[in-house]
C-alpha cells in the first residue's frame, strides 16, 4: 500500500492535523508526518516532494495557514495528488489560507478541503489510494454504511419524540 505524506508548515498546525492522522490510523493507512515550510525550508520541501514517489508515497496532504503557500509549492514539484488543508488563524479565520490553497494555476491542481478539514483530507487521501486497493475500498463502503445507520437511528429517535 502506498503511504500518505502529511506535511504541515508549522508544528502549531499539529492539533488540526492530528484529526487526519487519527483517520489514517483507523483505516490502517501508512503515513509519515513532517514539518516543512514553503518559505523557511523551500529546498528541503522540494527535495522531499521530488523523491516522494520513489519513497512510496501515493498522496501528499499539506496543512498551512495564513499565506498558505505550502500545498501549492508542493504541487509545483510533483504530479502525486496533493490535498491542501487551509488552517484557521485568529486574524482571518482561515479565509486567507482557503483562498491561497484553492486558487491554483491551471495544470498545478491542489484538492482543497474545508478550513481545518483534516479528517476529510485523510478520507480523500484514502479514497485516492482505494482506487487500487480493494481492502481500503471495502473499509470506505463500510464506514459510509455505518454513517447512514447512525443518522437513521437519530432520525428514528427524533421522529418518536416529536411525531406522535
Amino acid at each position: 500500500m502506498k503511504k500518505v505524506a502529511i506535511i504541515m508548515g508549522s508544528d502549531s498546525d499539529l492539533p488540526i492535523v492530528e484529526k487526519g492522522i487519527n483517520v489514517l490510523k483507523e483505516y490502517e493507512v501508512p503515513f509519515e508526518v513532517h514539518v516543512y515550510s514553503a518559505h523557511r525550508t523551500p529546498v528541503e520541501t522540494a527535495e522531499f516532494v521530488k523523491n516522494a514517489k520513489d519513497n512510496g508515497f501515493g498522496v501528499i496532504i499539506a496543512a498551512a495557514g495564513m499565506a498558505a503557500h505550502l500545498a501549492g509549492a508542493i504541487a509545483a514539484n510533483t504530479v502525486i495528488p496533493v490535498i491542501g488543508i487551509p488552517v484557521s488563524c485568529k486574524n482571518t479565520g482561515g479565509m486567507d489560507a482557503l483562498l491561497a490553497t484553492v486558487q491554483m494555476p491551471s495544470g498545478i491542481p491542489v484538492a482543497t478541503v474545508a478550513i481545518d478539514g483534516a479528517a476529510n483530507a485523510a478520507i480523500l487521501a484514502i479514497q485516492m489510494l482505494a482506487l487500487s486497493d480493494d481492502g481500503l475500498y471495502a473499509k470506505l463502503v463500510e464506514a459510509r454504511k455505518k454513517g447512514t445507520e447512525k443518522v437513521l437511528a437519530k432520525n428514528k429517535e427524533i421522529e418518536e419524540k416529536f411525531n406522535k
